[in-house]
C-alpha cells in the first residue's frame, strides 16, 4: 500500500531563507564609523613612526659601537706586536699610491682610485672587512663624494699618535688612556676636488683627526654626537668642540673634538 508522502523541502531553500533574514538584520559601516577607524589608524601610525625611527637609529649606533670595539682590540694587538708603539697615520709611498693606516689608496681622480684594505695596519687583526664602515654614514645622494671606488673607511685615526714625519708615540707616554681618542666617526666637507666646488661643497670620508683648527674631520652622526674608541679600549660618545662645526652640508654635523681628547 502506498502511503501519502509529503513533499521534501530542499535544504537550500532553508539556507536561502536564513541568509535573507540575516541580511535584513545586518548593516554596513556608516561613513562616520569609517572615518573614526581611519583616524585611529592614522593616530597609531603617527605614534609608531618616531618610535620605529628611534629604534632603527639605536640599532645602527649599536653596530657602530661594535665596529669601534673590534677596531680598538685590533689596535691593542698591533701595539703589543710593535713594542708598545702606535701605528703611523701614513706609512709612505708605495707604487702608484700611498699606504695609510687604513689601507693603500691609489693616486687619481676622486671616486675612481683603487683601494686595498688588506694593506692597512690593522688588517692582520681583523677577519676581513665589515667593521670599517659605520652603518649610520649613508654614502648616497648628490652631496656625497667618494674618495675611492666605493667606500674605503668610515673612521679616522688620531694624527697625534702617529704623526707624519715623526715616529709614532709609545703607549707608555699616554697620561690618561681612558681619555685619549684613538678612532672616531669621521668625514669632512670638500670644496676643492671635483665634483665638489666652492659653490657646491660635498661631504666625503676622511681618515685622520687632530688639533688643527682649520680641519673639521669628525662626523657627529649619532644624533649630535660621535662614537669614539679610547686608548683603554672602551667606546664612548663625544660632542663637538664648541664653535667647531662646519654647517655647509646640512644636516651633516662635522667638527672637532676637545683637544683634551686628542693630545696624548
Amino acid at each position: 500500500m502506498i502511503r501519502n508522502l509529503r513533499p521534501v523541502t530542499s535544504s537550500t531553500t532553508f539556507v536561502a531563507a536564513d541568509v535573507r533574514r540575516l541580511g535584513s538584520r545586518t548593516k554596513g559601516f556608516s561613513l562616520v564609523e569609517l572615518l573614526v577607524v581611519l583616524a585611529v589608524i592614522a593616530l597609531l601610525a603617527g605614534l609608531l613612526g618616531p618610535a620605529l625611527s628611534r629604534a632603527r637609529h639605536a640599532a645602527l649606533g649599536a653596530r657602530c659601537v661594535s665596529n669601534l670595539r673590534q677596531l680598538g682590540i685590533a689596535s691593542h694587538l698591533y701595539w703589543d706586536d710593535s713594542g708598545g708603539k702606535a701605528f703611523p697615520e701614513r706609512f709612505g709611498r708605495e707604487g702608484e699610491g700611498w699606504r695609510y693606516w687604513f689601507g693603500w689608496l691609489q693616486d687619481g681622480a676622486e671616486g675612481q682610485r683603487r683601494f686595498e684594505a688588506d694593506r692597512g695596519a690593522l688588517w692582520p687583526y681583523l677577519s676581513g672587512r665589515g667593521v670599517d664602515l659605520c652603518p649610520s654614514f649613508q654614502k648616497s645622494g648628490d652631496r656625497f663624494k667618494f674618495k675611492a671606488q666605493g667606500g674605503a673607511f668610515g673612521y679616522a685615526y688620531n694624527l697625534m699618535m702617529g704623526p707624519r714625519g715623526r715616529d709614532p708615540i709609545a703607549l707608555s707616554q699616554v697620561r690618561d688612556p681612558s681619555g685619549l681618542a684613538v678612532l672616531v666617526d669621521a668625514a669632512q666637507v670638500n670644496d676643492f676636488q671635483e665634483p665638489a666646488t666652492p659653490e657646491r661643497p660635498m661631504i666625503e670620508e676622511f681618515y685622520y683627526f687632530g688639533t688643527n683648527r682649520m680641519e673639521a674631520t669628525i662626523h657627529f652622526r649619532h644624533g649630535d654626537r660621535a662614537q669614539v674608541v679610547f686608548a683603554d679600549g672602551h667606546v664612548g660618545m663625544e660632542r663637538a668642540l664648541e664653535g667647531s662645526l662646519d654647517h655647509r652640508v646640512p644636516p651633516h654635523r662635522i667638527g672637532r673634538l676637545d683637544p683634551a681628547r686628542v693630545v696624548p
